[in-house]
């Protein structure tokens, strides 16, 4: 019985004739491709891109040198340098990130208590050069400036899951 069904099915080219249907039914309806360099998709709040230092609103930059970051990161890729100001409180001196080996788990963001150093909404960083992915202190509060007002929205919208 099989051989007959399956002989009529190809003489009568169903497999073909289901296929077109299926492409005509979605032929006329709206598209969902975005024109990407145009249109941006819809990012997480929880989204894990680019670096960024933060800073607080007087401008002074959040960092305490803890080196929770440093001693949490799976992959080394931070290297934190700190001194002692004259009024007694910690402040890095070096902020290193290797985005070469970075693997962007998060664990740095979680472990920071004041949320200075961040996972912002960027990921069109793409180099011509290996150099130019390894971020410095300058390169990580300029891209924590830049990104600041849409870092701050995420970390408020992410506040209830922490």
């Amino acid at each position: 019985m099989s051989f007959i069904s399956r002989s009529i099915r190809s003489v009568f080219l169903v497999e073909l004739l289901s296929g077109m249907a299926l492409t005509l039914r979605y032929m006329f309806r709206p598209s969902i491709t975005l024109n990407y360099p145009y249109e941006k998709g819809y990012l997480s709040p929880r989204f894990r891109g680019e670096h960024a230092l933060r800073r607080y609103p007087d401008g002074e930059e959040r960092c305490i040198a803890c080196k929770l970051c440093e001693a949490v990161c799976p992959a080394q890729a931070i290297t934190i340098e700190s001194e002692q100001r004259h009024d007694g409180t910690r402040r890095t001196t070096r902020y290193d990130i290797d985005m070469l080996k970075c693997i962007y788990c998060g664990f740095c963001q979680e472990a920071c208590p004041v949320d200075a150093i961040v996972e912002g909404p960027n990921f069109e960083y793409s180099t011509e050069t290996r150099e130019e992915l390894m971020y410095n202190k300058s390169k990580l509060l300029a891209n924590g400036e830049r990104w600041e007002t849409e870092l701050a929205a995420r970390i408020s919208a992410d506040a209830p899951y922490r």
